[in-house]
C-alpha cells in the first residue's frame, strides 16, 4: 500500500472506513486539527478503541490550548489517548529553520510514535495515519515527506477527501472541530531563515493566546524580532482597529516592542511564498 493511494475524488466515508479497516491496528498522530480529529473518530468508530491509539506530540511548538483540546477531546470521544514528548528543538537541522524545517519536525514525530507500534500494536508496522487531506498536497510540505519515508498511510487523500469534505462529514457526524480554526505548529509563525527557540514561541504563543481571549478565534501573530505582525481574516481587521489599545497591550506583554497588523488579513502558511520567490517561482 502506498502512502496515498488511489484517491477516491469527493470524500467518500464508506472508502475512508475501508482504508482504516485494510490497515488495521493503527496510531492516529493526532494534533487536535480538524482533520486528525476526523480521522481520529472515526478510525476509533470503525475499528473500536482498543485497535486505535491517538497520540499526540507534545513540544514547545504545540499551543498550550491545543493540548488541552486534545485531552479534553480524547475524553469525551472515548478516544485510546497518549502523549509523547518530541525534541525537535534540539535539532540544529530543526531550529536553523530553512525550508526544510518541516521535514525534521515529522521525522521527530514519527521516530518518537515507532516504540508506541512495536509496545502498543505488536510490531513495527505501517500503521501510523496522518490526517493529510488532498488539499496538503499543492502546498509546501516537506514534512509529507518525512512521513512518507518513515511508512505513515494519509488515508483521507486515498479515500478522496479534501478539506471541505473533512469539514462537512465533521458536521454531519456531530463532531466539535467541524469548524475548528486551522491552527499550524507555532514555529510556522517564525520566517525562514531566522532561527527558532523557545523563547520565540513562547511568545508567540502567549500573544495568541491573550488575543483569542479578546475574542479572535483565527487569527496568527509572526515572529519578526521584536515586532509582532498579527494576521486575522479581513472582516476582523476593524475589530482589531476598535480594540486597539487592549491588543497591543496583551502582544506587548508577550514580549514584543512593536504590534503591526497586516492589512492583507489571515493567509495560512503565507510564509512559504518567501520560498517560492527565493526559487524564482511566482506566488
Amino acid at each position: 500500500m502506498s502512502p496515498v493511494g488511489d484517491p477516491v475524488i469527493g470524500g467518500d466515508i464508506d472508502a475512508l472506513r475501508r482504508e482504516l479497516r485494510n490497515i488495521g491496528p493503527l496510531i492516529v498522530a493526532f494534533s487536535g486539527g480538524a482533520d486528525s480529529a476526523f480521522v481520529a473518530w472515526v478510525a476509533t468508530e470503525t475499528l473500536g478503541a482498543d485497535s486505535v491509539l491517538c497520540v499526540t506530540a507534545v513540544s514547545p511548538s504545540l499551543a498550550p490550548e491545543e493540548l488541552a483540546d486534545c485531552r479534553a477531546m480524547a475524553a469525551e470521544w472515548g478516544l485510546r489517548f497518549s502523549e509523547v514528548q518530541t525534541g525537535e528543538l534540539a535539532d540544529p537541522a530543526y531550529s536553523a529553520n530553512d525550508g526544510s524545517r518541516c521535514y525534521h519536525c515529522k521525522a521527530s514525530l514519527l521516530d518518537a510514535l515507532a516504540p508506541f507500534t512495536e509496545q502498543v500494536l505488536g510490531g513495527p508496522r505501517r500503521s501510523v495515519v496522518l490526517g493529510v487531506n488532498l488539499d496538503d498536497l499543492g502546498d509546501h510540505r516537506p514534512g509529507q515527506r518525512a512521513a512518507s519515508e518513515r511508512g505513515a498511510l494519509f488515508p483521507l487523500v486515498s479515500a478522496g477527501f479534501a478539506k471541505a469534505d473533512v469539514r462537512s462529514w465533521s458536521e454531519r457526524l456531530g463532531l466539535r472541530t467541524w469548524d475548528k480554526p486551522a491552527a499550524a505548529c507555532l514555529a510556522s509563525r517564525v520566517p525562514y531563515g531566522t532561527p527558532v527557540t523557545l523563547s520565540t514561541l513562547r511568545s508567540v504563543a502567549e500573544a495568541e493566546s491573550g488575543l483569542r481571549s479578546l475574542g479572535f478565534g483565527q487569527l496568527r501573530v509572526r515572529h519578526y524580532g521584536d515586532t509582532a505582525r498579527i494576521e486575522v481574516p479581513a472582516e476582523d481587521l476593524a475589530m482589531v482597529v476598535a480594540r486597539r489599545v487592549e491588543v497591543t497591550d496583551t502582544v506587548h506583554r508577550a514580549g514584543y516592542r512593536y504590534v503591526t497588523l497586516d492589512l492583507d488579513g489571515f493567509r495560512s502558511g503565507n510564509l512559504n511564498a518567501a520560498l517560492v520567490a527565493a526559487s524564482g517561482g511566482t506566488r
